[in-house]
Parts: C-alpha cells; sequence; structure tokens
C-alpha cells in the first residue's frame, strides 16, 4: 500500500523557526514558524514536488527507511488521492478514452482528473480509483511527540 510518506529533517533555522527537508526528495525543502507550521508546510511542499515528479514523467522515488532523527511526513489526503489515480492510470496502461468511457465522463474532465495541476475533489478522484482497479484506504496513526 502506498502512503505517499517520506522522511523529513527539521533544523533549527538561523534566526528562528525550522528548515525541514527531504533526504529522499531533495527538490522538497521549506521552512515554518515552529514545529507545526513547520510540519504543515512541509506536506504541502511534498505534494507539490511529488506531483511535479509526475508532471515531468519521473518515478517518484522510493521512501527510505525511518531512522530517529528523521520525521515522518505524508502529503495532504487529496494530495495522495491525485498522486495515486496518476500512478494507476500509467500502470494501467490505458488511453485517457477509455478511461472517460469507464468514468461514464467527457474527455475534458478526464484530461483534468490527470492533470497534476488541478485541483480535483476527492470523490472524483475516489471514482477514478475504482474505474482503475484501486481503492483510497484511509488509515489514522499518532504523531511521534
Amino acid at each position: 500500500m502506498q502512503t505517499y510518506t517520506y522522511a523529513a529533517l527539521f533544523e533549527r533555522g538561523a534566526k528562528s523557526g525550522f528548515v525541514v527537508s527531504f533526504p529522499d526528495v531533495p527538490e522538497a525543502i521549506t521552512q515554518g514558524r515552529n514545529e507545526a507550521d513547520a510540519r504543515n508546510m512541509a506536506a504541502e511542499a511534498l505534494g507539490m514536488v511529488l506531483l511535479t515528479y509526475l508532471e515531468q514523467g519521473r518515478p517518484l522515488p522510493k521512501g527510505s527507511k525511518r531512522r530517529r532523527d528523521v520525521v515522518a511526513i505524508t502529503v495532504e489526503p487529496e494530495v495522495a488521492a491525485k498522486l495515486a489515480v496518476i500512478e494507476a492510470f500509467k500502470t494501467a496502461q490505458i488511453t485517457q478514452g477509455e478511461l472517460a468511457s469507464r468514468l461514464g465522463k467527457d474527455g475534458r474532465e478526464v484530461r483534468r482528473i490527470l492533470d497534476p495541476n488541478h485541483a480535483t475533489k476527492l470523490p472524483a478522484l475516489i471514482q477514478a480509483l475504482e474505474a482503475l482497479g484501486r481503492r483510497l484506504v484511509i488509515g489514522v496513526e499518532e504523531i511521534a511527540a
């Protein structure tokens, strides 16, 4: 099961706040005023970079094993669903027209669903995943202190 969770390094900023970087996703770097803000910014930055990977036709990086000096950051749910749809579509090796037929939607709508830069509502992403033989699974974990 793909969770789109990556290890993040939190370092104190030169003057204040935290700088966050991802060893497995070097393009994703951000900062926050405090740890909570840095976590939120990290999830957003990670999601944007992963969507950019797919837009450029690059595979998503594999996450490394968790270490004690890192924090696990997961992209926002809508971004995770968008990433999952795009990856499932590529794996299915079908045309956009075939996906449109399976969904009962027109081609423009399917192009928007598969566009990493277009915000898509979660129900449409869930429907697309189902049409591609996948399902969205939601879980809850405690946040490490």
